[in-house]
């Protein structure tokens, strides 16, 4: 882990911020997204990078997920009935499609806004809301809104990592240490968004 945070390091910053763009283009792609640890990888590009890099980490992500999600939405708008009853759908499971149906029905724009800070649904919500015929106008706002907040948070979680790191003895090992921590903090933050979540698809 060591090394590798280093190479990462190495990399010029235009080739690291494009890498880390597709990366999360990737991550919120159906079914691909759950082998792209996108949360990891901010983390450890911001985290290595110089503070000035938190910048463009940041546009990089963005630009990223928006892509990546309005390829999905686009999806959703003109093959969601076939996708939904084809292998594609099926490894998706029809329970998972149903509940973030019904989740876009009761909450709308605000679950599309949550969804980056829930792993799967970030990459089904899009799909389900092309499907359902949202108002891309619509979708790209709340999608922004939240890209921008979950970025933010992570890109804040790196720098803070980064600090630590150059901080305590040991070097890379103070980084991995102050990564595990930044994740354990983006977890705390999924479950009070999940019981958001659950507040609002009770009342919807």
């Amino acid at each position: 882990m060591q090394d590798q945070l280093t190479r990462i390091g190495e990399l010029p910053p235009g080739l690291l911020m494009t890498a880390l763009g597709v990366v999360m283009l990737l991550d919120a792609i159906p079914l691909v997204g759950v082998l792209v640890p996108g949360d990891v990888a901010v983390l450890a590009v911001v985290g290595v990078s110089r503070p000035a890099a938190g910048v463009g980490a940041y546009a990089a992500v963005v630009a990223g997920c928006l892509s990546g999600w309005s390829m999905t939405f686009l999806a959703g708008r003109l093959f969601g009935d076939r996708m939904r009853h084809s292998r594609v759908g099926s490894w998706i499971g029809e329970a998972r499609w149903t509940a973030a149906e019904g989740v876009l029905r009761r909450g709308g724009g605000r679950m599309v806004l949550v969804a980056p800070f829930l792993p799967v649904f970030n990459a089904l919500l899009p799909l389900a809301a092309g499907g359902l015929r949202m108002s891309y106008r619509r979708f790209l706002a709340s999608a922004a809104l939240g890209a921008a907040l979950w970025t933010g948070l992570y890109v804040l979680l790196g720098s803070l990592g980064r600090v630590l790191g150059g901080l305590l003895p040991g070097g890379s090992f103070a980084m991995v240490g102050t990564m595990t921590v930044g994740l354990l903090l983006g977890g705390l933050v999924l479950l009070a968004t999940r019981r958001r979540l659950r507040a609002v698809t009770a009342t919807g």
